[in-house]
């Protein structure tokens, strides 16, 4: 395709004929030379907004790019609605590459219930591999919203599902060929498979349910940098054990091939809770078929530790993430 806003007739091929899922909020809907959409809600209910691109994973972008959102807007206690996409194309993508991009896109909202509500496509010199550019919004009746700053000293700390989550699945899809020179082909393919874990959504309504004081999705930085953002958003004390802290012999694999920390690898599908409740909490995940565990719990202080038995780790502020490093 050329340089430019993609031809109105590509745009129906390829964008809007990969659109299925309407929801009833929704009262102006994406269209040709639709600049807006318009949601209507119930008198005690909120918006909730959330934004984020998708620069790190080309494989499957589509599909991160819905559930990293929707994760951010159910960390907030609320019920993602729909998303507006802005899709950046490098010069000379084939039609072919932005239709499955929307087949991706439309697959992880209809999974979870949103609407493409409308956005942007274009082909510009300026990129050189796809940008996708989400914004997310959601519901939340307005006594419900919870954030990263609700933890309370005494309150614990449950991680659902594993650490490093998200960038196994990247390094084991992109760099596949590379893995299994030294790795098993099915210890490789499992650990990409990761992605179909990438949501918490279910998750979220389970801990919203159950009193969660703070909730935080486990992206950038990993679980040490969400403990740690988590810790300073909230203005306490952390300590965790790290072998509480679930991880999958997939990624600890993965991260010794390239020599990576796998607690500080970006980790969308887990998601950090503060509840009063932990252990209760672990249950009734476990009963929805989400693994979880206890890892920590909040205190008093600004100290944010990872034991290791009786060695310590102080946690700093997040730097870049692994991933960056491959």
């Amino acid at each position: 395709m050329k340089i430019g806003k993609v031809p109105e007739n590509v745009l129906k091929r390829a964008v809007f004929q990969q659109i299925h899922y309407r929801r009833p909020e929704v009262i102006l809907h994406s269209g040709v030379g639709e600049d807006c959409a318009a949601a209507v809600l119930a008198p005690d209910e909120a918006f909730v907004f959330s934004t984020d691109p998708i620069t790190g994973a080309e494989q499957g972008m589509g599909t991160f790019a819905v559930h990293i959102t929707a994760n951010d807007l159910a960390s907030s206690g609320a019920e993602p609605v729909g998303i507006m996409t802005s899709i950046i194309l490098p010069k000379n993508t084939r039609e072919i590459k932005l239709r499955r991009i929307m087949e991706e896109i439309d697959a992880a909202c209809r999974e979870l219930k949103i609407e493409i509500m409308g956005g942007h496509t274009e082909v510009s010199d300026v990129v050189t591999k796809p940008v996708i550019t989400v914004t997310g919004v959601g519901k939340v009746k307005r006594n419900r919203i919870i954030s990263t700053a609700g933890l309370q000293p005494g309150d614990e700390l449950v991680m659902t599902k594993w650490a490093g989550l998200e960038g196994t699945a990247i390094l084991a899809t992109e760099h596949r060929k590379e893995l299994i020179r030294k790795l098993p082909e099915e210890l490789v393919d499992t650990a990409a498979g990761f992605i179909q874990y990438l949501s918490v959504v279910p998750e979220a309504a389970i801990a919203v349910k159950l009193g969660a004081t703070a909730m935080h999705d486990v992206t950038e930085g990993g679980i040490f940098g969400a403990l740690w953002e988590m810790g300073e958003a909230s203005g306490v004390g952390i300590i965790a054990d790290i072998q509480k802290i679930p991880i999958r012999q997939e990624t600890i694999e993965v991260c010794e091939f390239y020599g990576i920390n796998p607690y500080q690898l970006i980790s969308s599908g887990s998601m950090l809770i503060g509840c009063p409740k932990g252990n209760l909490l672990v249950e009734m995940l476990q009963e929805a078929g989400i693994s979880a565990a206890v890892i920590g719990r909040a205190e008093e202080g600004n100290d944010r530790i990872v034991m290791h038995g009786e060695e310590k780790r102080f946690l700093e502020p997040a730097d870049s993430d692994e991933l960056y490093k491959i």
